[in-house]
């Protein structure tokens, strides 16, 4: 079946409106190069800057804003120091803790450049220095295809794009999918591998009041950490060396010396994760029914597995403290994306937009058509594919995390898989991850695992995980995997017994010499965790395969729901942005109180008498000393919030967040670094999927907080002094 373009010339206006017309300040995750198209609706929310300054990622200020770990930064110095938080880069601060000296509970400070401490191997600093459109490209091979045939010319055409990006070896580069393969961009980045802890506040800061006030409101916590990019003497990225140079910035960006206040302008850039708004009704569906009580339910047994494990054992519960805090977060986003798609109605009013949607652009009811006959036919063919993917999702989310929670067995996968990726001849045909530009990352995974691994707790967590497994359907099932765990929690506890006790590769020696066959394709030595990885594998290629072909066909169908979504958000005088998928994206909006009940109203601003009101001396409500005896002391010259007579700690603002913006700056309408932010508020969680604006905040830290630490309470006179700050 041919693809399909729009042919009208009423939906070719809709589209060309669909760029220009009016945005609501609250909502939206936008490309940069939309931003010159909503200026108007910017300056008239407070912005003092152009508009069309912010449309190129690689010119200040957004040169300045970089992908960091999992989340967000931006560089706040010209000799590459980065600011983010303190939990976007807690592995790095986990990776250098141990019981002799526990930097997560007492925190760091680097005494001079000798001192700052490197990150684990896979850690990475991205900055953005190229972003060009190649839908016709990426697309050229594909029409005229369906199913895998189209998601292997759509993939084949990537890979093309990527390896000739890259043959300067001096950029990482990768293709993003806007508009639900709609468009295609490249993104050209340098990788900058060489990347050391510089400041960290002590645990009872940086994560103050941890699962307990996680995504709650108010908040008073200094989730902030400083880190530094490093480059060789040429300028280039290189890898950890004590020869190595600090890196140069593009941009950095200017912390304010003021703060905001209610109804003030502000702004923020960063790279969130994957967000869900144009998915389908079927999909909201889905969510709310099945897909999120499963993913609670597991998180649930994985935290309890994990703190079972180590209840007893301080140097497992220091392992995992990365990955525990993780999962914690993971499940609190999920309930709380369930309980708010439920409060906001979300499947219904879903359900109600996309039914007037197809009946205004497809034709139903007598309604002008803009959108073609045969749009209206992909649509339907691909409500039959979402159909396909659901019934396969409770066993696809537990095989992602079996590679994804575990150390050893994620080492053992990684090491299979590519052995037979590397025995192909062609680079090109490898799977993405696993080609020659990926080993580096692969090498960084594997030289790390020891430091977050315990028998125990691993096989704790495969109990968990494999045993959900055992429960599924026969229809869910992959024989290799039965055959490799059995079907009862007997069997399953034997396979894992026998495995993990003769297993050699806890040791990162095992590992790598493993690694330099697998990269070439050879045999690896004997293990029975290998032997495992390579029965595993193979199921997970036959579910792979299965995967690419109903992804295949999204890919072809899914632009005709985007048109019909682009001509009907036309007719209602709005623009439409792209659902966020790890992109620079700009959001734009205001300081702004939250009432989330009846009769329960919240300021947008908390101050250091609310760490001394929840202060009990037990974690995770245990103030450092320092920090209480600095709060009665009052100083807070320079620092202080006027209006408050005391100093501020976080601030609220209806901008439009989601994963991966933590770490993301916040800027006043003069572009200065106000603000960090960490966090959104319980009743906002599920606007990764659904923006309602009568709950939507994003939390941050207010820079005089980090600022009023810096100077009186942890002190660090040289970095404020680089960072153009004063020390008092």
């Amino acid at each position: 079946m041919p693809l399909r373009r729009p042919a009208t010339a009423a939906l070719a206006a809709g589209l060309a409106l669909s760029a220009a017309v009016s945005a609501h300040a609250d909502e939206g995750m936008w490309m940069p190069t939309q931003l010159p198209d909503i200026a108007r609706a910017m300056r008239e929310a407070g912005f003092r800057g152009r508009a069309d300054a912010l449309a190129d990622v690689t010119a200040p200020p957004l040169s300045a804003v970089v992908k960091v770990g999992g989340g967000t930064g931006a560089f706040v110095s010209g000799e590459g120091l980065l600011l983010t938080n303190h939990h976007v880069a807690y592995g790095v601060i986990q990776y250098n803790s141990s019981a002799e000296r526990n930097i997560i509970d007492g925190g760091f400070i680097a005494e001079g450049r000798g001192d700052e401490r490197p990150s684990n191997p896979d850690f990475r600093v991205l900055v953005t220095v190229g972003f060009d459109k190649v839908t016709d490209e990426v697309l050229a091979e594909a029409r005229g295809k369906t199913g895998r045939a189209y998601f292997d010319a759509v993939d084949a055409a990537g890979k093309r794009i990527v390896a000739e990006c890259e043959q300067s070896g001096e950029v990482r580069c990768s293709v993003a999918n806007m508009y639900y393969g709609t468009d295609f961009y490249r993104i050209r980045q340098l990788e900058l591998r060489d990347v050391r802890l510089v400041y960290a506040p002590p645990r009872a800061i940086g994560n103050y009041g941890d699962e307990i006030d996680n995504f709650m409101w108010p908040r008073h916590t200094g989730d902030f950490t400083l880190l530094r990019a490093y480059v060789g003497r040429d300028g280039k990225p290189a890898d950890y060396s004590a020869d190595n140079v600090p890196y140069a910035p593009p941009a950095h960006l200017q912390i304010a010396r003021g703060g905001l206040h209610a109804g003030d302008y502000a702004m923020l850039a960063g790279y969130p994760g994957t967000t869900f708004r144009h998915r389908t009704a079927a999909e909201f569906d889905a969510q709310v029914a099945r897909v999120l009580p499963q993913r609670v339910a597991v998180f649930d047994a994985l935290i309890d597995a994990v703190e079972t494990a180590g209840a007893d054992a301080a140097d497992i519960r220091t392992r995992y403290a990365s990955q525990l805090q993780s999962l914690k977060n993971n499940r609190k986003r999920a309930a709380g994306e369930l309980e708010g798609l439920l409060r906001s109605d979300a499947v219904r009013l879903r359900g109600e937009d996309e039914a007037a949607m197809l009946a205004a652009t497809t034709g139903d009811h007598g309604r002008p058509r803009a959108t073609t006959g045969d749009d209206a036919t992909d649509i339907a063919a691909l409500q039959a594919i979402l159909g396909q993917a659901d019934a396969a999702a409770a066993r696809d989310q537990l095989l992602t995390l079996v590679a994804s929670q575990t150390q050893l067995l994620r080492s053992a996968l990684l090491l299979e898989r590519l052995r037979i990726e590397s025995a192909m001849a062609d680079d090109a045909a490898r799977e993405t991850g696993y080609q020659q530009r990926d080993h580096a990352l692969i090498e960084g995974v594997l030289r790390q695992a020891q430091r977050r691994y315990a028998p125990s707790a691993e096989k704790a967590v495969l109990s968990v995980l494999v045993g959900r497994y055992q429960q599924l359907p026969d229809a869910q099932r992959l024989p290799a995997f039965d055959a490799a765990f059995g079907r009862t929690p007997e069997s399953l506890k034997t396979a894992l017994d026998t495995v993990y006790a003769r297993t050699t590769l806890g040791e990162e020696a095992e590992r790598l010499s493993r690694f330099a066959d697998a990269r070439a394709g050879r045999p690896l030595a004997d293990d029975p965790l290998l032997a495992l990885a390579a029965q595993l594998v193979a199921a997970q290629l036959d579910a792979e395969d299965a995967r690419k072909t109903r992804e295949g066909e999204q890919l072809r169908l899914r632009p005709a729901y985007m048109r019909a979504l682009f001509a009907w958000r036309a007719q209602q005088g709005r623009a439409v942005y792209p659902d966020a998928n790890g992109t620079l994206r700009v959001s734009y909006g205001k300081v702004e109180a939250l009432a989330p009940r009846d009769a329960v109203a919240f300021s947008p601003v908390t101050t250091v008498a609310g760490i001394v009101e929840k202060n009990t001396g037990q974690a995770p409500f245990d103030a450092p000393q320092p920090l209480l005896d600095a709060i009665a002391g009052g100083d807070f010259e320079g620092t202080a919030e006027a209006s408050l007579g005391t100093q501020p700690v976080n601030f609220l603002t209806n901008l439009d967040t989601t994963g991966g913006n933590s770490g993301s700056p916040v800027l006043n309408a003069r572009g200065e670094l106000v603000g960090l932010n960490f966090d959104s508020n319980w009743e906002s969680v599920s606007a990764s999927w659904w923006f309602d604006p009568r709950y939507k905040r994003a939390i941050h830290v207010d820079m005089r907080y980090m600022r009023w630490l810096m100077a009186r309470v942890y002190p660090a006179p040289a970095l404020l002094e680089e960072m153009g700050l004063p020390a008092r």
